[in-house]
């Protein structure tokens, strides 16, 4: 449920699923047709979930850089945003964070995170520091209310509890409560005032006091893995691109009490993400909203055909990358190179068939890194 009811705009949105490293690294690619496509440098609002935070958040503190032109291209794309995330997906940081969190009582693995995140992607900068335009949502789960905790430049918070005009919050704060999956990196603990809030519309839960007092947070993916809810309706253009873990159907499940715990969590999670896919995809069929949506295990082929030709990909290469592990741990220079290059060629396709109108710039499709294709 948003917290505003803003105005359908004309303009383009973008929601960035989560699924650890391997979503960085996908959602690169996307950023890199998109970037060739015209679409990066007109985007209203970037909306991010987990991994897709990592990419969004350094992308947010590099926009200044990035100096796109009247066409909505950057030429710095690569050397800004590309270079430095490839750098930091080959480092292990789940690991080092528990090991961290685990043997100092002052700081939770969480936290080690976002410090990961300050030192090597330079997101200490300050929310307020961020763009006007695009608008970029970092999505975290609020434990104790249940729904979506949303970070931005104008607010932070969510509609039970109420919203902090202008946080101060930092931009690895936001990141890692929005990637912070549980129960390893869950929760993170922010203190805050409950004078910082404001109550909106809906915030039944405003009057409790103690629900401002401290916040619980957890990875945004547990409420809404493609970051979709604060961008839909907002927007005459919704793209869509989820590179979450696809579902695991599994003949051999065990009866141990703790792996069907944990089937249990994955099917609940299952069915929340298909129900907003089932909903997203109807209302494009519709027509009551334009956009695309594509994901880390689509059928390239059932994108309809293009002006010109899509990029050629080999089935058992995208059943191999949809089978990547969704930790932050070390990605080697074929994985790396392999998931950029599928997100580029399936975003490619997805907008040049679907929302060609978002595409307002011409650049043929090429492998972003031709020795790792994917035919």
């Amino acid at each position: 449920m948003p917290l505003a009811h803003d105005a359908r705009t004309s303009g383009i949105a973008l929601a960035l699923s989560g699924g650890g490293f391997r979503a960085v690294l996908f959602h690169v690619g996307v950023l890199w047709r998109l970037n060739e496509l015209g679409v990066l440098g007109k985007l209203a609002r970037i909306s991010s979930v987990s991994g897709g935070s990592i990419t969004s958040g350094l992308l947010a503190v590099r926009w200044p850089r990035l100096a796109f032109g009247a066409d909505g291209h950057s030429a710095q794309f690569e050397s800004e945003v590309v270079a430095p995330l490839r750098e930091f997906c080959a480092r292990n940081i789940d690991v080092a964070s528990v090991l961290s969190g685990a043997f100092n009582p002052f700081r939770s693995a969480g936290e080690a995170v976002a410090d990961e995140y300050r030192k090597r992607l330079g997101l200490d900068a300050s929310l307020q520091s961020l763009p006007d335009d695009p608008r970029f949502v970092f999505n975290a789960t609020n434990y104790a209310t249940g729904v979506s905790f949303r970070f931005s430049k104008p607010y932070a918070g969510d509609y039970r509890i109420g919203l902090i005009p202008k946080p101060r919050f930092d931009v690895a704060t936001a990141v890692a409560c929005s990637s912070a999956f549980p129960p390893v990196l869950a929760p993170i603990e922010l203190d805050v005032r409950p004078e910082d809030f404001t109550k909106v519309d809906g915030a039944d839960l405003y009057d409790q006091i103690d629900y401002r007092r401290r916040l619980m947070l957890a990875d945004g993916g547990v409420y809404d893995n493609l970051g979709l809810e604060t961008v839909w309706g907002r927007y005459e253009t919704v793209l869509v691109s989820d590179a979450g873990k696809p579902f695991d159907i599994d003949a051999g499940i065990g009866t141990m009490a703790p792996r069907q715990l944990m089937r249990t969590m994955d099917i609940g999670l299952n069915q929340a993400l298909a129900l907003r896919k089932r909903m997203l995809i109807a209302a494009y069929a519709r027509g009551d909203a334009k956009g695309a949506f594509w994901a880390i295990d689509t059928d390239i082929a059932d994108y309809p055909a293009t002006e010109e030709a899509k990029l050629p990909v080999a089935p058992a290469r995208v059943a191999d990358l949809a089978a990547i592990r969704t930790r932050l741990d070390r990605f080697k220079e074929q994985e790396q190179c392999e998931l950029i290059n599928w997100g580029y060629a399936v975003s490619d396709a997805a907008v040049r068939s679907r929302s060609p109108h978002a595409a307002t710039r011409h650049q043929s499709p090429a492998w972003p890194y031709p020795k790792h294709a994917l035919n």
